[in-house]
């Protein structure tokens, strides 16, 4: 690294521009999106152009289309199940359609609604035996004792089913509960910088995994880590929160970036003697952890065998932070020892460092191709952090089709 901006630009010439008054955003992602998460594309842009649904969009679409079928359902049985019986001989019967009204009601509707699904359905039964004339034969009573049991065992089956999805909230409050106590979001603002923070899981209803970020101000300037341990599950949530807990204490107590590093090296290996099986031996976590000194407009950046940070000037230009000397992961000591050594570069008003999760840059499109992140930024500009992180995260599902096999974890820092 250097301690200046990148040649031929002064990083310092228009600080205080509002980089979102540029209408465009990343290379790649959709024109349709909100102007203001994302920045522009340069003035050669006339117009908003014309809007193209992505794969996600499609997807959501066709969902939101096969829940409105879904809850007609019931009542498009029932109209179904009436004009069959009204238009066939007596022989022939409906109940099929009438029984399925309300079994269909019952995992959709509130308790009241199966409830009434129930008396529909069977008021529908005897008005259709009545103008048939069929009211009284052993057939039809026959069909009208079904429908009314079934409509019963809905009612039934409706309190089960909301008795399991009380029980499923439940735990996905836990779970939220849970993430703002191991990942809690940061403050906009810390120690004078813009910060913005994103998880977002692979696993469809996740909350938390194995990714990680954590910043803590302290006497030595504000003090950032964005990690990924390895492994999935409990085992690596529970690594997740003694890296960061390990973190927040060493950030407030240790003089320099190479002291932090060392303390989540011995808290990772004391965990690691506490598991077992395969992670007692092969444990490990990637990690960056980055110094921003108290007035200083630098940047001090450790790696311990992470994706590079990306430091994005206020006038579009990408550089990646490489480290001066590879390091291994954190937990892994016993194959050898190197120094630590943190690497420092200038970081100018106006300019945003980004630290992220390889789930964003091994991403691959249905191609096979990766997601690269540095190409997909250069030239752009973000109005805050927050919108920055937001245009990345709508970028990386539409390269993946809206399928992603990772978690990512993006943690931004801006200075005015």
């Amino acid at each position: 690294m250097t301690d200046e901006g990148p040649p031929g630009t002064d990083p310092d010439a228009n600080p205080g521009a509002d980089p979102g008054d540029d209408p465009g955003e990343i290379s790649g992602a959709d024109p349709g999106d909100d102007p203001g998460d994302n920045p522009g594309a340069g003035p050669a842009d006339s117009g908003p152009p014309p809007h193209t649904p992505s794969p996600t969009e499609h997807e959501g679409r066709r969902i939101s289309y096969a829940r409105t079928f879904v809850r007609l359902l019931p009542a498009l049985l029932l109209v179904a199940g009436a004009v069959y019986d009204y238009t066939t001989p007596s022989a022939f019967t409906a109940a099929p359609f009438f029984t399925a009204a309300p079994l269909v009601a019952a995992p959709l509707y509130s308790r009241r609604g199966t409830i009434l699904t129930g008396l529909v359905t069977v008021a529908v039964v005897l008005l259709v035996h009545l103008q048939l004339g069929i009211l009284g034969e052993a057939d039809a009573i026959t069909e009208t004792v079904t429908v009314t049991t079934v409509s019963v065992l809905a009612v039934l089956i409706n309190s089960l089913v909301r008795r399991s999805s009380e029980q499923l909230a439940s735990a996905r409050e836990i779970a939220e509960a849970a993430q703002r106590a191991v990942l809690p979001e940061p403050a906009e603002r810390i120690g004078g910088f813009q910060i913005a923070a994103r998880y977002e899981a692979a696993q469809a209803d996740a909350f938390i995994g194995g990714d990680l970020y954590a910043v803590q101000d302290s006497p030595h300037g504000v003090r950032l880590v964005v990690g990924d341990v390895r492994g999935k599950g409990m085992g690596a949530v529970a690594a997740v929160a003694v890296v960061i807990g390990a973190f927040r204490e060493a950030a407030e107590q240790e003089a320099t970036l190479e002291a932090v590093a060392q303390r989540l090296e011995r808290a990772l290996a004391r965990e690691g003697t506490r598991r077992d099986g395969i992670d007692a031996f092969e444990g490990f976590t990637t990690a960056v952890l980055a110094e921003l000194p108290h007035g200083d407009g630098t940047v001090r950046v450790l790696n311990r065998g992470h994706p590079p940070p990306l430091l994005l000037y206020a006038d579009g230009t990408v550089r990646p932070l490489l480290s001066g000397q590879p390091a291994l992961p954190l937990g892994m000591a016993e194959l050898g020892a190197w120094p630590d050594r943190a690497d420092r570069a200038g970081f100018p008003g106006g300019a945003t460092l980004l630290l992220y999760t390889d789930g964003v840059t091994e991403t691959r499109d249905p191609h096979g191709r990766f997601y690269d992140l540095e190409e997909r930024l250069e030239g752009r500009t973000f109005r805050d952090p927050r919108a920055l992180l937001a245009a990345v995260s709508r970028d990386v599902r539409r390269h993946s089709g809206g399928h992603l096999t990772d978690d990512m974890a993006l943690l931004a820092v801006r200075r005015p």
